[in-house]
């Protein structure tokens, strides 16, 4: 994971500081690029405990289609609790306290196990709206219809493999504020397919990107996608390109960063999924596993909602 290290450091060393949306201040950079060759190994940081159980089953979620955190909550990943339980409580006229307090962190407790016990709790304040799993399979047509755009880059892989147009994108235009009342607008925009003889590499455009908490996720999920994506069309993974629009730390991040930096990284893990697997919606939860990964400890920092 040198090039993500590379990156890390480049933002906290030479980045400028910036005023934010969440108001807690960054320092960026503006134009990043990263390319993981998947033969070398998978692409999970070592230097801090990357939690790879959470997102597979984050992937999982995208590729349901779904827009409601309630199969992530039910399966305890807690990665997007902060943005529905903000938007419960501003649209109940309830004060937000600083995510960072012990008053957020019990009443977000209290909102997430209503989520899991009660189902049209759920149903209504689970809900992100069009979100990323949302556009990727039920992208709206303007017709009265919807576009699976997974569905069609794999069918492209398989039938156009020189195609230049293999792209699949969240940015719809005409959602973005629906998706940001409970969720944010997409951050990892779109992504595009190459097929390379036998090897297919996918890049990813992230217009938003937050270096310490976001990108090893935003890695290891597109990888992992490049990886699924690669057994269902036959095609060997290649390379996994990372392009950023504003890379950024949060200030409050800082102390946490500098200890990541100073420590040496493992040699990478490998990904294991289950060969039987051909089609993109028979992947579980059990059909990908992580493979002798050794990291640092974790490292914890607050989320900027």
């Amino acid at each position: 994971m040198k090039q993500y290290i590379e990156m890390l450091d480049l933002v906290r060393n030479h980045g400028d500081d910036k005023s934010d949306r969440t108001g807690t201040g960054t320092r960026s950079i503006f134009g990043l690029q990263a390319r993981y060759n998947l033969s070398e190994g998978f692409p999970a940081v070592t230097t801090k405990k990357l939690y790879m159980r959470s997102i597979i089953h984050e992937l999982l979620w995208f590729l349901s289609g779904s827009g409601n955190i309630k199969y992530l909550v039910d399966n305890d990943v807690s990665i997007w609790n902060e943005w529905p339980y903000k938007h419960y409580l501003t649209s109940n006229g309830n004060p937000v306290p600083n995510s960072d307090s012990d008053e957020w962190r019990h009443g977000m407790a209290n909102f997430i196990e209503k989520i899991k016990t009660d189902n049209e709790f759920a149903k209504k304040w689970g809900e992100l709206g069009p979100v990323y799993g949302v556009q990727w399979r039920h992208w709206p047509d303007g017709k009265g219809g919807e576009i699976d755009q997974i569905k069609r880059a794999i069918d492209t892989i398989k039938t156009n493999p020189d195609s230049r147009r293999n792209i699949v994108s969240a940015w719809n235009v005409a959602e973005i504020e629906e998706m940001a009342k409970a969720g944010l607008p997409p951050c990892h925009t779109l992504f595009q397919f190459n097929v390379r003889g036998d090897y297919l590499d996918l890049q990813l455009y992230q217009r938003s990107a937050d270096m310490f908490l976001g990108v090893p996720f935003n890695i290891a999920s597109y990888a992992l996608l490049l990886c699924m994506v690669a057994q269902v069309t036959g095609k060997k993974p290649g390379h996994f390109v990372h392009s950023l629009g504003d890379a950024h730390i949060y200030s409050n991040h800082f102390t946490q960063v500098d200890e990541q930096l100073s420590r040496e990284p493992f040699a990478l893990p490998t990904l294991w999924l289950n060969p039987n697997v051909t089609a993109i919606d028979e992947f579980t939860f059990s059909d990908i596993r992580l493979e002798n990964y050794q990291s640092h400890g974790a490292l914890k920092a607050p989320i900027a909602v």
